[in-house]
């Protein structure tokens, strides 16, 4: 299959966002490190991340959110994509998220489209050889974090959630790798096991991410055909997610990206 097809059939904002991990960056700030900060933030102030206060955050003042001592990881793009939401959202939406769902009308592949129209952060992209090729990673988790928490129903409702596809980024990969369903040439092996930086939009980084997304969807119709199981490509993604951040050793990628 065509490169420009695997990712194509992702076609589709937020929650690993903070999984960017680069030697030169602080490596012990993580996922949990922005959930249980924005949770806390919101516990505490409820318009904390109203749209009008999203479009007002610093850099530094998203820092103190968090309750992290040192400069976050892309610190100021961040700041700047939350202005971007917190502006679209008032524009758009009446400022308020759940306009945003409503006006999905149930879909999930509608959903994600109108992330990715109205919020141009969330529009994950490569060019590879030529094709433009579609992740839309966080358009994507966002999709599945609503179908998450409503368990399917309100605004977790939605009829194509079977549409979503794994949400790529250096976690899943680097499972698949161990699993050895994934096998890296030498000179890639060598760039992830030495933890050199593979650049955001590059070949490499463009095939780990689209083959990562193959491989599930093969193993999802392994699963069909072979034991009768029905499964989800975000119930897979989970619990490989869930497999890989309990090992610490595990070799992955490293990517600066606002995309994962």
């Amino acid at each position: 299959m065509a490169m420009e097809d695997v990712a194509g059939t992702s076609a589709w904002v937020v929650s690993r966002s903070s999984h960017v991990k680069v030697d030169s960056l602080d490596k012990d700030f993580c996922y949990d490190h922005l959930a249980v900060g924005l949770k806390e933030a919101l516990q505490n102030d409820k318009s904390a991340l109203d749209a009008d206060r999203l479009q007002s955050y610093t850099g530094c003042q998203l820092r103190e959110m968090l309750k992290w001592p040192s400069p976050l990881p892309l610190e100021d793009e961040r700041a700047r994509l939350m202005h971007e939401v917190g502006l679209e959202l008032e524009r758009s939406f009446g400022g308020k998220a759940a306009n945003l769902v409503k006006a999905s009308g149930n879909s999930a592949l509608s959903l994600v489209s109108l992330v990715t129209k109205h919020f141009p952060g969330f529009r994950d992209h490569s060019l590879y050889k030529g094709h433009q090729v579609f992740f839309n990673k966080r358009a994507q988790i966002f999709v599945a974090d609503l179908w998450n928490a409503f368990k399917g129903k309100g605004f977790g409702a939605f009829h194509d959630i079977s549409s979503i596809t794994i949400f790529a980024d250096y976690i899943v990969p680097a499972v698949l790798r161990q699993l050895g369903i994934l096998k890296y040439s030498l000179s890639l092996s060598d760039s992830v096991d030495s933890n050199r930086e593979i650049g955001s939009g590059s070949e490499e980084e463009t095939e780990i991410r689209a083959s990562s997304i193959y491989a599930v969807e093969k193993a999802k119709e392994l699963l069909k055909s072979k034991y009768g199981k029905q499964v989800l490509s975000l119930e897979l993604d989970l619990w490989l997610w869930c497999c890989g951040v309990k090992n610490p050793s595990l070799k992955h990628h490293r990517t600066l990206s606002i995309y994962y």
